[in-house]
């Protein structure tokens, strides 16, 4: 088997996503797992100006790379240096996306056995601050010159790795750059450890920065396949890249279902709103149904938009679905539609062509919009969903009551209740809203017989 050849990278670009970005330099050096045994460099054109941030922090700046060669030039010199060879990087991610997307701008399908200097240096030489290149090459007395140049930078990295490969004792570095091996594609900062005690469980994980700050929380039938497809695939977005390299740790809850996950997820984002979870707020609810009494004395149904400060008796996820549920209502309580708000531009013509109808008796009238809201209290369900638990020996369950969303937990199957309420009292509360409805009312239609219809709890 021929002896394994690493090519040891570094870039500097525009900027720090592949896909908006491009190369300025590049430095590669071939190391044969004793020493360096070739080197080579270039300054590149990127085709577009370079940002004073970055000439500040690279001294690179347009100048310099006028007449440079542009990236597509020099793609056969890098592509044969690269292939049949380990591609070894500090914080390897980085640069490999953007030399091969570069590569494949350039007509070439090229892909890689990677090594992170960063990862192998936390596992071999633990217990440092910070595996930063500049700060690690000042604690291991690594000489570093032409900082943040490609040339500087690829050298030191270079020394770095020989220290990891005379220090390795374990064959970290060999199972590193396994093809199949997990750890390379884990963001740099973030420790092996936590990956691994991931459960092949429901449930739902944590994404945490250097702050210990929650920046993002998800939801999993299978967690650890989950939070291994947010690091896979080659996407060069700058919000990604960002994305992977602000988490430094990931913590776990386990669940007994899919939908427990669900709700605790959609509970957790609106309490913590971690910066990069967005989706969960396209399911806000947008409208509610209003009841108000104008100064005539006659009472209003009303479709509006959803205020913070105010309460309504009901919420829709659009203005459509509202209209339809208040069209509904007043049909079914013959409440005249002159006394029905829905905020539609053709309600003022309805107005008008019932103009000279008479006004129905206040007193009849506000009992009937009373008799409308009364049905819709009444018919707010009351019920719990049994499930399956974390564990054999235990179940689950979901509490609404009113047709609010009121808690869930788990219970010991040993254990016998007297009542629901007795049940009730075991569970956590949680705050209800139109989505976690959603998800419970659709899971409930689905699965009715896991499902247990109760009158209203007692106040207690």
């Amino acid at each position: 088997m021929r002896k394994a050849e690493y090519a040891i990278v570094d870039i500097e670009t525009t900027g720090g996503h592949a896909g908006g970005s491009r190369i300025t330099e590049i430095a590669i050096l071939i190391h044969d797992g004793t020493r360096v045994i070739d080197r080579w460099e270039s300054l590149v054109n990127p085709q577009k100006d370079i940002p004073p941030a970055i000439f500040a922090l690279t001294g690179i700046d347009n100048a310099m790379v006028r007449d440079a060669p542009i990236f597509e030039s020099i793609s056969e010199k890098v592509l044969e240096l690269l292939s049949d060879r380990v591609f070894v990087a500090h914080n390897v991610n980085f640069d490999y996306s953007f030399v091969r997307h570069e590569l494949k701008e350039s007509g070439f399908n090229w892909t890689a056995r990677k090594l992170c200097t960063v990862r192998a240096a936390r596992k071999i030489l633990p217990g440092h601050a910070s595996y930063s290149l500049g700060k690690l090459c000042h604690s291991l007395r690594i000489n570093l010159e032409n900082r943040h140049r490609a040339g500087g930078d690829a050298d030191a990295t270079a020394v770095l790795f020989g220290l990891l490969l005379e220090a390795d004792r374990e064959g970290h570095i060999q199972n590193m750059i396994k093809k199949t091996a997990q750890d390379q594609r884990l963001p740099p900062n973030l420790p092996p450890q936590d990956f691994e005690r991931l459960p092949e469980t429901p449930g739902i994980y944590y994404f945490y920065d250097q702050e210990r700050n929650v920046i993002y929380v998800g939801k999993a039938i299978n967690i650890k396949k989950r939070v291994a497809s947010h690091f896979s695939g080659n996407s060069v977005t700058q919000q990604r890249q960002n994305f992977l390299k602000d988490i430094h740790a990931i913590s776990f809850e386990t669940c007994g279902t899919e939908l427990m996950a669900l709700l605790l997820e959609c509970s957790e984002i609106r309490k913590l709103w971690p910066k990069y979870n967005r989706a969960l707020k396209r399911h806000e609810a947008k409208f509610g149904l209003y009841r108000y009494e104008a100064r005539n004395g006659y009472q209003y149904l009303a479709i509006g938009k959803l205020g913070k400060f105010q309460n309504c008796l009901q919420t829709f996820s659009n203005e459509y679905e509202g209209t339809n549920a208040l069209r509904g209502l007043a049909e079914k309580f013959n409440i005249d539609y002159r006394f029905c708000k829905y905020g539609l531009p053709a309600e003022g013509i309805f107005a008008a062509a019932n103009a000279d109808l008479a006004l129905p008796d206040p007193e009849q009238h506000n009992e009937q919009v009373e008799n409308a809201i009364q049905f819709l209290l009444e018919e707010r369900p009351n019920f719990h969903i049994i499930d399956k638990g974390r564990h054999p020996q235990e179940r689950s369950c979901i509490w609404v009551e009113e047709g609010a969303f009121f808690g869930m937990g788990y219970f010991d199957t040993a254990i016998g209740f007297s009542g629901p309420l007795e049940l009730r009292e075991q569970l956590i509360r949680y705050k209800s809203n139109h989505y976690i409805m959603q998800l419970i009312r659709a899971y409930a239609e689905k699965n009715p017989r896991k499902v247990v219809h109760h009158k209203k709890a007692s106040p207690q």
